[in-house]
C-alpha cells in the first residue's frame, strides 16, 4: 500500500488551495470620456476562474467578460499577475492568483443596465484628472493628510514626505501622470482609501473620496490606467479606441482623457503629421459645433513601415 507522509498531504492541500482568476480591464473613450467596463454596480471588474474547459487564458477571459457583460472582447494584452498572499481583503481558504488583461475597444459603449456597466475611471481616482488643473482634492485633503501620516513616525518622516511629494507633485515636484498605481498604493499604505479602512476595521480612519471596489480590483484598475498612460507615449494604441473616421480634435481629446492632462494643440498635430499616423478620408464632419472639420483615419501601414512614436 502506498503511504503518504504528512508533508505530502500538506503539499497536496496547498496545491488544491491555489486557483487562478482572470480579470479584464476593458477601456473605451467615447466623446473624450475614459470609461472602464464593470459589473456588480461598478464595484468589480469582469472576472472569473480559469477552468479546465478553457482552451487558453485569453479564451477563458473572453468567455467570462461576454457572459457577465454581453460585451465581446477585441484587442487585449496581458497586464500583470497578482499573487500576493494578502492581496484579498477577505479571509479565504484558498490562495488566489489573478492574471489581469488590458483591453481596448473602439465600439460605442451602450451604458446598458447591470450586470455590465461602463464607469468613468475618474470616479475611482478623482485625483487623477488634471485636464482642468490640479483637482482641489489634492491640496485640500490628500496633501495635508499625507503630511499628517508622515508625522506619525519621525524616523520615517522624511522618506514618507519624499514619496508623497514625488507621487502627488508638491514641494516643487512635477506631476507624473504615469504614477497611478504608486499614488493609489501610497494612499492605501496611509490608510486613506476605503479598501484600507475595511482592512483596518475599528481604527477610526476615514477614506478620501473615490468609488471603492471589491478586494484589490481598484489596484488592478490603477495598474491598467498607468500602463495605458505610459503606452500611448510610444505606441499608437490610442487608435484602438477611435472610430474608423475622426477629427484631429477628437483624437486630441481622447489622448487627453486617457492621460488626464491637456496637450498643446499645435505640437500635438505637428507630431501626428510628422509620424504619418493618419491620412485624410476626403470627407468632412459637420458635428463640430462650428466650421466643418476634416475627417482622418489611422494609417495601418505605418505599423509595417517602421517603429512609430505614440503621442509624447
Amino acid at each position: 500500500m502506498l503511504k503518504t507522509s504528512g508533508a505530502d498531504t500538506e503539499g497536496a492541500a496547498e496545491r488544491r488551495a491555489i486557483s487562478a482568476d482572470l480579470i479584464a480591464v476593458l477601456v473605451a473613450a467615447p466623446n473624450g470620456n475614459p470609461v472602464v467596463l464593470t459589473v456588480k454596480d461598478g464595484t468589480t471588474l469582469p472576472s472569473g476562474p480559469f477552468a479546465l474547459g478553457h482552451r487558453s487564458l485569453q479564451s477563458g477571459l473572453r468567455d467570462w467578460v461576454e457572459q457577465q457583460t454581453g460585451h465581446p472582447l477585441g484587442y487585449i494584452e496581458q497586464l500583470y499577475t497578482f499573487a500576493d498572499r494578502d492581496r484579498s481583503m477577505e479571509e479565504a481558504a484558498r490562495r488566489v492568483i489573478s492574471i489581469s488583461y488590458l483591453g481596448l475597444t473602439r465600439e460605442e459603449p451602450s451604458h446598458r443596465t447591470p450586470p455590465g456597466s461602463w464607469r468613468n475611471w475618474y470616479e475611482f481616482f478623482p485625483w487623477e484628472d488634471h485636464r482642468a488643473g490640479a483637482p482641489a482634492i489634492i491640496d485640500d485633503i490628500i496633501v495635508p493628510r499625507l503630511c499628517q501620516w508622515a508625522d506619525e513616525q519621525q524616523d520615517k518622516r522624511q522618506n514618507r514626505l519624499r514619496r508623497a511629494a514625488s507621487a502627488f507633485g508638491f514641494d516643487d515636484r512635477h506631476w507624473n501622470e504615469e504614477l497611478v498605481l504608486q499614488r493609489y498604493e501610497l494612499l492605501f499604505e496611509a490608510g486613506m482609501v476605503e479598501e484600507a479602512v475595511r482592512a483596518k476595521a475599528g481604527t477610526g480612519s476615514s477614506a478620501v473620496p473615490g468609488r471603492t471596489m471589491t478586494g484589490d480590483h481598484r489596484r488592478i484598475l490603477a495598474t491598467g490606467i498607468g500602463r495605458l498612460r505610459t503606452k500611448i507615449k510610444y505606441r499608437p494604441v490610442v487608435f484602438e479606441l477611435m472610430p474608423p473616421a475622426f477629427t484631429l480634435l477628437q483624437l486630441q481629446r481622447a489622448v487627453e482623457a486617457l492621460a488626464g492632462v491637456t496637450v498643446h494643440k499645435q505640437n500635438f498635430r505637428r507630431l501626428i503629421e510628422q509620424q504619418d499616423l493618419v491620412e485624410e478620408t476626403g470627407e468632412m464632419s459637420a458635428d463640430t459645433g462650428g466650421r466643418p472639420a476634416k475627417l482622418f483615419r489611422f494609417r495601418h501601414a505605418v505599423l509595417d513601415e517602421r517603429q512609430v512614436a505614440g503621442t509624447k
